[in-house]
């Protein structure tokens, strides 16, 4: 069922005015570094669903305050009520093209969105599971100040230490290899029906984000996954 900002459109699509992409890809596996580079090199709209949504209940707009009450009750924001947002987001940007980011993360959204707006590109980073749980685990934490080392491409000139203030770094509860496998196992579960849906769809892309021995940094990393799938973008601009 369409939300009320769809339906007053008359069920006409909404695009933008160049092309719609949707990134997708597990907790860890890189997405951001390459949402960035994809915002930089082709100036798309980031609609992040998640700043999104804070922004919206932040600021008391219509849309974040039904949000709101949801979120109060301990409810879900149902799926029709993002897609408002979204497609409000989208339509008040004058930029060319739109990368979405963190929605739909479910088939149920995805077809929720689909009645509303046309998603022209949609970008999946396939990693396996223990890479993350390597990636992901690497990571050592700086309480205080927010610094993160990770050992196989970043870490502390002393084991255990931050390099400004000496003190001890911490590991996450959630960075722990049984947290992030059951988490990524979760993510799995909804996701593959979501990857099917696009694939349907024909717009589906996907892309071998792993891990090469010569190619331990982050940035190193992300440059290589990048070159193979730039010009996928470029193709549909």
């Amino acid at each position: 069922m369409l939300g009320s900002f769809a339906r007053n459109m008359g069920g006409r699509l909404l695009s933008a005015r160049g092309i719609t992409t949707l990134i997708m890809g597990p907790p860890g596996g890189g997405k951001g570094t390459i949402s960035k580079k994809l915002i930089k090199d082709f100036g798309f709209y980031h609609v992040s669903t998640g700043d999104m949504l804070r922004a919206q209940v932040r600021l008391g707009t219509p849309l974040g305050l039904k949000a709101k009450a949801y979120m109060d009750a301990g409810g879900l924001v149902p799926d029709d009520l993002i897609v408002d947002m979204v497609l409000e987001e989208v339509k008040g940007t004058e930029k060319e093209h739109v990368l979405l980011d963190g929605f739909p993360r479910t088939e149920a959204q995805a077809e929720s969105l689909g009645r509303a707006m046309k998603v022209d590109v949609a970008l999946n980073l396939a990693v396996p599971t223990e890479e993350i749980v390597k990636r992901t685990s690497s990571r050592w934490l700086h309480t205080a100040s927010g610094r993160t080392y990770a050992y196989d491409y970043n870490p502390p000139k002393v084991e255990g230490k931050d390099d400004v203030t000496g003190e001890p770094l911490i590991q996450r509860d959630d960075d722990k290899p049984e947290a992030v496998r059951q988490r990524l196992k979760g993510y799995d579960d909804i996701t593959k029906p979501l990857l099917t849906y696009y694939k349907s769809q024909g717009v589906l892309a996907e892309f071998d984000g792993s891990d090469h021995p010569d190619l331990v940094a982050q940035d190193k990393r992300s440059d290589a996954i990048y070159k193979t799938l730039k010009p996928h973008v470029q193709s549909k601009l």
